[in-house]
């Protein structure tokens, strides 16, 4: 049995100032599963993991911010 979780990849964005996002599944034993959120600069990596909730209000936030954000 392995304390590790299970991490599947689920997308990978290029952002502006060179970094990279990745979004991945993060399966615990027991059943938890978070959204990782991992951004990396360079050699330096942030991790932000979620619960539902809470990427569901994220999810939210940005959109509503990209629709009110003009193109050019």
């Amino acid at each position: 049995m392995s304390d590790q979780p299970t991490v599947t990849d689920i997308r990978v964005f290029q952002a502006p100032w060179n970094k990279q996002v990745t979004l991945q599944n993060v399966a615990y034993e027991g059943g938890m599963s978070l959204l990782r959120v991992r951004i990396k600069e360079g050699s330096r990596f942030t991790d932000l993991e979620l619960d539902p909730q809470t990427a569901t209000d994220i999810a939210e936030a940005v959109s509503g911010w990209a629709a009110g954000q003009s193109e050019g």
